[in-house]
């Protein structure tokens, strides 16, 4: 540090005698140090250090009151990561006030009478090592901000290139954007029933829109055909889950890792029924099974050129007939309990005019 620099230091010395205040005070000026402030009440001490966060302070040990070190347990109360070094100025000098002061956070210790350029060369020492500190310190923070920013615009991007993706898919399918809003909205809402952190519950709203995002790898001449498909058509149909994690393997994202989940296990069935894997009951990774009855009960609930919208109750109860089958029924239960909020997401994401839907969509396929 320059001495310059230094002599910037706000200093706080605190000794019940006014008298040795004013020769410190004036000792300090002397060397350049016109930051001091002096009190002879140590009860101000904690006041006055939060107020005008000193770069040292200096501290007799025999006052009435509080002594020095009661003042010192209350400063490292505080819990200042930047605490400011305490220099003890005592008449005492014995072996075991000088341990304790030290065992209570004093940096240094000097016996009065002082030697006036030790006291200063102490002084300058400790202002210099703790402006040292708190350089590095808010360096330290101005990185982790940086680090911060820079991560809070990666993910922005990543999510960008998630909801985009998630978009071609839908489109690729000619399905309705307000069907990806609305099942990854209650796709949240049930994983936040379910036990999930909030910041859990927010990568299964970003991460579910990408469930079939693998339809992309799907010839138009199936995944456009209107009529049924017939059973090799089927079986290529059914690779999207496959296609789809594959497109999303290798990524150290959380984000990414939970729409590869989705992707290949949001067709899986309870009972062992499902594709592409025949995975059974908890075998399903249960941010699988949260989307495919979210996906199932609005895809029911929506109109379609080659299907009615379901009434709300018909819905329903074939979700509950599908209890212990396609579905976890223990979900199946927490649906049945959040279905007004379910409702009131299919609200909040109601469809366009009708009109905007085209004979020409394909029939969506489970």
């Amino acid at each position: 540090m320059t001495e310059s620099f230094t002599t910037q230091a706000r200093i706080l010395a605190v000794d019940d005698e006014a008298t040795n205040l004013k020769l410190l005070d004036r000792m300090l000026r002397s060397a350049g140090y016109q930051y001091t402030t002096m009190t002879t009440e140590p009860e101000e001490t904690l006041t006055l250090s939060r107020k005008q966060r000193p770069d040292l302070i200096i501290l007799d040990i025999n006052m009435p009151g509080l002594d020095g070190f009661q003042v010192m347990q209350q400063l490292r109360a505080l819990g200042d990561p930047l605490m400011p070094p305490i220099l003890v100025l005592s008449a005492q000098y014995d072996r075991a006030t000088i341990l304790r002061a030290l065992s209570e956070g004093a940096r240094d210790y000097v016996s009065k009478p002082f030697d006036r350029d030790e006291l200063l060369m102490r002084v300058r020492n400790l202002i210099d090592a703790h402006l040292a500190q708190r350089l590095l310190h808010d360096r330290k923070e101005l990185l982790e901000d940086m680090v911060a920013e820079r991560t809070r615009k990666l993910q922005h991007s990543q999510l960008q290139v998630v909801q985009k993706l998630g978009q071609a898919a839908e489109y690729r399918d000619e399905e309705t954007g307000n069907h990806i809003l609305r099942m990854s909205h209650i796709s949240a809402l049930l994983a936040e029933s379910c036990g999930w952190s909030s910041r859990d519950t927010e990568l299964m709203l970003h991460a579910s829109p990408m469930h079939d995002v693998g339809k992309i790898g799907i010839p138009d001449r199936i995944l456009l055909k209107p009529g049924k498909l017939d059973a090799d058509e089927w079986a290529i149909m059914q690779t999207h889950t496959s296609i789809g994690a594959r497109l999303l393997e290798g990524e150290e994202s959380e984000l990414l890792r939970l729409a590869r989940e989705i992707a290949l296990t949001h067709h899986e069935q309870w009972d062992g029924s499902g594709y592409p894997n025949g995975l059974r009951g908890q075998e399903i990774p249960q941010s699988g099974r949260i989307v495919a009855l979210a996906d199932v009960f609005d895809a029911l609930l929506s109109v379609r050129p080659y299907k009615r919208a379901w009434p709300v109750d018909e819905a329903v109860r074939l979700i509950k007939q599908k209890r212990n089958q396609h579905f976890d029924p223990e979900l199946v239960d927490i649906f049945q309990r959040r279905l007004p909020e379910i409702l009131d997401i299919r609200t909040q994401f109601a469809e366009p005019e009708e009109s905007e839907f085209h004979a020409s969509s394909p029939a969506a396929r489970q």
